[in-house]
């Protein structure tokens, strides 16, 4: 017993994971998600990428000086849209992930950004980059900028 806890114990700290209750159903948020423009008004504003599975993205990341890249691993229509996640030039052997789903809730939509697969990246201060996208999400907020922007477009279409 013992053993298990401090294996979830462990799983649990090679991933960072903010969440965030918009008041809106999931096709709203989705609508921020789907397409490079929608990304633009909260991911990053000059974020390229080809939406569909195996697509290709680069964008400049919130510290705007890392660029990200990687590919589409996964792209669910109103559930989940999962990107392989690579530092450029940060000597990471192997990307890590960036996973957002979206959860309908009785008010709206439960949105989850996860970074994982840290431990992967080739690095053996891997632990230490994930204490930086802990202080980093933290920092950029970056589901509280989704919110905003699904918020006034809502309001925008009333």
């Amino acid at each position: 017993m013992y053993y298990l806890m401090v294996m979830y114990w462990r799983a649990e700290m090679q991933q960072v994971i903010r969440s965030i209750e918009i008041h809106v159903p999931p096709s709203n948020v989705w609508r921020w998600l789907a397409t490079q423009e929608g990304l633009r008004h909260w991911m990053s504003a000059n974020i390229e990428i080809d939406l569909r599975v195996g697509g290709a993205y680069r964008f400049l990341g919130p510290d705007n000086q890392t660029w990200i890249s990687g590919t589409v691993l996964e792209l669910v229509q109103e559930k989940s849209l999962i990107l392989s996640w690579l530092e450029e030039g940060s000597g990471w052997i192997h990307p890590a992930r960036l996973v957002i789903t979206l959860a309908p809730t009785a008010a709206g939509t439960r949105v989850t950004l996860i970074h994982d697969g840290f431990e992967g990246i080739g690095r053996r201060e891997w632990a230490e980059t994930v204490q930086d996208y802990e202080r980093g999400a933290d920092l950029h907020r970056i589901l509280d900028r989704l919110a905003d922007v699904v918020n006034a477009g809502d309001a925008e279409q009333y």
